[in-house]
């Protein structure tokens, strides 16, 4: 049942790790990788003195880090309070409502984020006006957008997160609670002594994994909602490569600040790894 798997990952994702080569090559399509001039690590230095790769450098970290914070505390919390809800068909709805958005795919979730954030007509700008506040537009003001960003992220994929926390939760052993009732404990003790801890491994898992995420804040999600008025905060590593690599023509170039991206991404899931074991003695693997 594995041999499918493995081959398609070998061919999607082992296989185009070859191409990784024209990172230091001055590459023409005509000519290929084994006709293209060898240029060593220019494409390196180039990138380094580039003014706008530290500016999409630190973009792409400070908008993963909000979306890390975000993904990992709201379902969290949204799981804890949800736990203590005893009316099972709320409790489900609930549930229902918040994971949608997780299958609706970035392009829909961008044609109504424009509808809703409109500075004319969208809802949230009108409730603005009401309340006395001037219009903001949201996706066009280059200070807004990251948090924007972050925000609609969050809001998307935090369903799913609420469900593996509430698995998680309905995993503890019953006569924890009891125990805990018969010492005094009432629902926000329990909760803090026994369903909080009991949950720290899989929460250490989802933060261990997120940490290997950390330059990566959402091509698909950016893609369809930036513009060239928002690119100083909003541009992140996979939107510029895109536009110098595939729009720019750029390959060699583009290559390399992939490749940069992949070898940061490596050492940081490493180090997560690393620390989960030896700080709270869990491994995953």
């Amino acid at each position: 049942m594995l041999v499918p798997g493995l081959i398609i990952a070998l061919i999607f994702s082992y296989g185009p790790m070859a191409g990784l080569v024209i990172a230091f090559q001055n590459f023409i399509p005509v000519k290929g990788i084994f006709q293209s001039e060898w240029v060593g690590f220019e494409h390196f230095k180039y990138i380094y003195h580039l003014s706008e790769t530290r500016e999409v450098l630190r973009n792409t970290v400070f908008i993963a880090f909000m979306k890390i914070v975000g993904g990992l505390f709201t379902p969290l919390i949204t799981a804890l309070l949800l736990n203590e809800i005893r009316i099972k068909y709320f409790k489900r709805t609930v549930q229902t409502i918040v994971y949608m958005p997780h299958f609706l795919s970035w392009v829909i979730m961008a044609g109504i984020l424009l509808d809703v954030l409109s500075p004319t007509s969208g809802i949230v700008n009108q409730f603005l006006s009401w309340l006395g506040f001037d219009k903001v537009f949201f996706l066009g003001n280059d200070k807004w957008f990251p948090y924007v960003l972050a925000g609609t992220d969050v809001l998307k994929e935090f369903g799913f997160g609420t469900i593996v926390y509430l698995a998680a939760i309905t995993a503890v052993n019953p006569s924890l609670y009891e125990a805990a009732v018969l010492d005094g404990a009432n629902r926000w003790k329990q909760t803090l002594n026994v369903t909080i801890p009991a949950i720290i491994p899989i929460t250490i898992l989802l933060t261990t994994l997120a940490l290997g995420n950390v330059l990566n804040a959402g091509f698909d999600q950016v893609f369809n909602l930036y513009s060239p008025s928002v690119y100083s905060t909003g541009d992140i590593l996979d939107t510029y490569v895109y536009r110098i690599g595939l729009a720019g023509a750029q390959y060699g170039v583009a290559t390399a600040v992939g490749l940069f991206k992949s070898i940061i991404s490596l050492i940081l899931i490493s180090l997560s790894y690393l620390a989960a074991y030896r700080f709270a003695n869990y491994r995953i693997f």
